[in-house]
């Protein structure tokens, strides 16, 4: 029976395997499962060869009187699990088959015996077990599970440790690589440079003032209580104390330079008049006097400057400082209000303006006490920015991004897709991309909707020319009108405050609409916003005025316009909106590994 506990630090690595053996990891001392089992042959050709494997347990049951057991292993590669038979003789059975334990064996690919209900599914036969990492199923959170998905899902935010063991989590997780992959090959593809935009900010690229602030004037405050507990400041009367010693030094001084003064004086007016040797003499006391003076100089302001300090420190208090009323910034870290981004697209802007295609692909926050299925106060954006664009490039490149987004998941991962509860999302990735986009004008898709209204159709949310169209409005566009196809809705009202489209959207001719466009996907919504944005100086000038916005904070943004302005455009994609519209999960906050949300921020 070997030791179930963690085997010597060097000896997963010096164990030596037979030469007829599957090639390990290059970085890691195990074959992958999925370079097993997602052979086209489904490993088969594998079948003989000593391989070391290494998982987690997901579901273990012993045979034959608990003789062996047999184990469905799962190292997160891929979806499939491999079959691994573990004799009684290598290891504590009732320890392996709990779910949860790692495991790490040697043993031979064999496929099973002919007749058995498995497709001939390769498996691997233990000869050795090298590690396990036990589980204490009473205290193990997830085998306990035995709810609804959606209930699953949920009780599962409270495991954001844990979570990614299960199959759902996962999936979603090898499903947002591939798009994290395919979005950077896309871009590549076409011309574009990554751009690393920051995610401390004093610029609001929506304007609507939901952000949240990064300062370091709360942690001072905290620091200086603690610090003022340990070290109490002074005092009145240790300050009056020091002042008196000032006071002392001071009348030390006086003293000292008087009788100096005085023994000029008399040497002044000596008679006879002094030989050479008394002049060196005279000399010598008065270096000694001028020493004595000045380091009675030197305690006097040594003495000034402790009074100095001690009445600072008196007036030492805990607290946010202010000046006329207000926070006084200039004493926070960065000399200035700053904030988390809300957006890249402002600064990825400058970059367009002068290496022409650009995209960012980054973190973003919004401070949104929002508790909807969509919203997240964290989440990911990615942000093309061309320049020499206008409107109708920026809707062919953001559909011709989403089409190549969908066709990367069918061609490399359609087993983690077929494994989504909801059985249509391989469909609708097909119909995605290899479907034109419906394009219709803002007018023309609030048209759609007031006669919608008219035939019965009931929203919540008021239809009327100038709204800002809601989820349901979207969704019934897409799914209802269009049957399920995406549409790009453009020329939106430009607003006149911050309820309306961004100040940076171009103004069109009409002076009532802007050149920005959503794109519009079944069972989310809005995916993608962007536009093309204002490239003229004294109109975006007249935008920030208009939606009173201040000027200086975007005086960085104007010199764009004000030197070598250039038409341009953008748009931004939420990365989780399209794993959510992939899946076809209901939740955004199970696309995420770890969400954060109004009143969470597990880990």
């Amino acid at each position: 029976m070997s030791d179930l506990s963690s085997p010597p630090s060097d000896q997963l690595s010096t164990v030596t395997l037979s030469l007829d053996e599957v090639p390990k990891a290059e970085f890691s001392d195990r074959v992958p499962i999925q370079s097993i089992i997602r052979r086209e042959d489904g490993g088969s050709g594998l079948a003989g060869k000593k391989a070391r494997i290494g998982g987690w347990v997901k579901t273990g049951r012993k045979a034959d009187k608990d003789a062996f057991a047999f184990l469905q292993l799962n190292d997160g590669t891929c979806a499939g699990n491999l079959q691994v038979i573990v004799e009684a003789s290598l290891a504590d059975l009732g320890q392996l088959v709990l779910t949860g334990t790692c495991v790490v064996v040697d043993g031979y690919l064999k496929l099973p015996p002919s007749g058995e209900k498995q497709n001939k599914k390769i498996e691997l036969r233990a000869d050795k077990v090298l590690h396990v990492g036990p589980v204490d199923p009473a205290k193990y959170p997830l085998p306990k599970l035995r709810l609804t998905p959606d209930k699953n899902l949920e009780f599962l935010r409270n495991f954001v440790h844990l979570r990614s063991r299960t199959n759902t989590i996962s999936a979603v997780a090898r499903i947002g690589n591939a798009l994290a992959y395919a979005t950077h090959t896309f871009f590549n593809k076409h011309g574009f440079l990554y751009v690393r935009t920051p995610i401390v900010t004093t610029s609001d690229c929506e304007g609507a003032g939901e952000m949240f602030q990064v300062t370091t004037l709360f942690s001072e405050a905290e620091r200086l209580e603690k610090e003022l507990i340990q070290n109490p400041p002074p005092t009145e009367s240790d300050v009056e104390a020091a002042k008196l010693v000032v006071q002392e030094k001071g009348e030390v001084v006086s003293q000292l330079k008087t009788a100096e003064a005085e023994r000029l004086e008399k040497e002044q007016i000596q008679n006879p008049p002094p030989t050479e040797s008394d002049v060196e003499a005279a000399k010598l006391v008065a270096q000694e006097k001028e020493k004595e003076i000045t380091a009675a100089v030197d305690e006097l302001k040594k003495a000034k400057r402790n009074v100095s300090k001690l009445e600072e420190r008196s007036k030492l208090q805990p607290s946010i400082p202010r000046k006329d009323g207000k926070i006084d910034y200039a004493k926070d870290f960065f000399a200035r209000q700053a904030f988390l981004t809300v957006s890249g697209q402002l600064q990825v802007e400058s970059y367009a303006c002068a290496l022409s295609s650009v995209y960012t692909f980054g973190p973003t926050f919004r401070a949104e006490n929002s508790h909807t299925s969509r919203h997240l106060a964290e989440f990911w954006m990615v942000e093309p920015e061309i320049a020499f664009a206008d409107l109708e490039d920026d809707m062919k490149c953001a559909e011709a991004y989403v089409k190549f987004l969908c066709q990367w998941l069918l061609d490399n991962c359609l087993e983690d897709m077929e494994f989504m509860a909801d059985k249509g999302c391989i469909d609708r990735l097909k119909m995605v991309a290899s479907t034109p986009f419906i394009r219709l004008t803002y007018t023309e898709a609030v048209e759609i909707l007031e006669e919608a209204v008219k035939n019965g159709t009931e929203f919540e949310n008021e239809v009327k020319w100038g709204i800002d169209l809601a989820s349901e409005h979207e969704r019934y566009l897409t799914e209802v009108k269009y049957q399920k196809k995406p549409v790009i809705v453009y020329n939106y009202p430009k607003g006149e405050d911050i309820k309306g489209k961004a100040f940076y959207m171009r103004l069109n001719d009409d002076l009532k609409t802007v050149a920005a466009m959503d794109v519009l996907v079944p069972n989310v919504g809005e995916l993608i916003g962007g536009g093309q944005r204002e490239e003229r100086y004294d109109v975006i000038q007249q935008r920030l005025k208009e939606m009173d916005l201040p000027v200086e904070p975007y005086e960085w943004y104007i010199d764009l316009r004000r030197y070598g302005t250039v038409k341009h455009a953008g748009f931004g994609l939420g990365f989780e909106r399209m794993i959510l519209f992939a899946t076809g999960l209901k939740n955004i906050r199970d696309v995420i590994p770890f969400p954060r949300y109004p009143g969470r921020a597990d880990l």
